[in-house]
């Protein structure tokens, strides 16, 4: 199998052009590649395919080979992968997700995708749309319990659940004992991607992703998607700020205008190899 790795701040992938050939496999394919010691080494696997309704159709299995409805971060590098590759010549592209259709904005130097920025979709607050088990219009700053201690969470979708937590310390916040629980609270039937945040000041936010299926990672652009308009609704930040992640910053924006969330950031290739799977 011929594979390119990519990385959006960190949060790396490996990609595979399945246009003309498909994997059999892919969960079980994605467990083998994503191992940093026996495999490649990526936080999962992405297949680039034909699409019915728009430009191009992606599909992404995390590390333990479940499979994700959207990622914010790869969605960035499929556009730089069918751009680069010389599949599209498009500048504007539609690309088909479990989460629907997104549309890709590429900033292009000497031919190659430096930027890309996505319109991540309207926010999805309906707390059984998200899914979240409670009967409340919303679920913005409410009570929740792991080991006695109790949080504040506000939950959005954006193709994908997230739970939002606001923390005085990243740094030092223990991420691999609550994050896992979070992910896998009872109130959560399909898990949760679970963001901790902290709050610089209105236009700058500062956060670690534990994500459901890959643990912590580097980046997450559904996740700073969702922080932003948590933020929002919480009044602790303005409609647009930057989202500093371990593997460097994303540029939010939630258009009153549409009400849809966009989201800038770079895409940059690794390398290329091919692998017996």
């Amino acid at each position: 199998m011929r594979f390119t790795k990519m990385q959006g701040l960190g949060n790396d992938y490996i990609y595979v052009n399945c246009t003309k050939n498909l994997i059999a496999n892919p969960s079980e394919v994605a467990k083998k590649v994503s191992d940093r010691h026996f495999g490649i080494g990526s936080d999962g696997l992405v297949l680039i395919m034909k699409s019915d309704i728009a430009d191009f159709r992606m599909r992404m299995f995390n590390s333990d080979g479940s499979e994700s409805e959207m990622c914010g971060n790869a969605i960035r590098c499929v556009g730089k992968y069918v751009f680069d590759n010389g599949l599209t010549d498009k500048r504007n592209l539609t690309i088909e997700t479990l989460a629907g259709i997104k549309v890709l904005d590429l900033r292009v130097e000497d031919n190659k995708v430096v930027q890309v920025r996505v319109d991540m979709g309207e926010p999805i607050l309906e707390p059984k749309k998200i899914p979240v088990d409670s009967d409340k219009d919303r679920f913005i700053s409410e009570s929740v319990e792991i080991d006695g201690n109790v949080y504040k969470v506000t939950a959005v979708s954006m193709g994908n659940p997230h739970a939002i937590t606001y923390v005085d310390d990243t740094v030092n916040f223990p991420l691999y004992e609550v994050g896992p629980k979070m992910e896998t609270h009872k109130l959560f039937p399909r898990k949760v991607n679970a963001e901790f945040v902290e709050i610089i000041d209105r236009t700058t936010l500062k956060m670690r992703v534990w994500e459901r299926g890959a643990g912590e990672t580097l980046a997450c652009g559904t996740g700073a998607s969702a922080v932003l308009v948590a933020s929002v609704l919480n009044g602790l930040s303005e409609r647009a700020a930057t989202v500093k992640l371990l593997g460097g910053d994303l540029f939010i924006e939630w258009s009153e205008k549409d009400n849809h969330v966009y989201m800038t950031g770079p895409a940059e290739k690794v390398f290329e190899g091919e692998i017996e799977i």
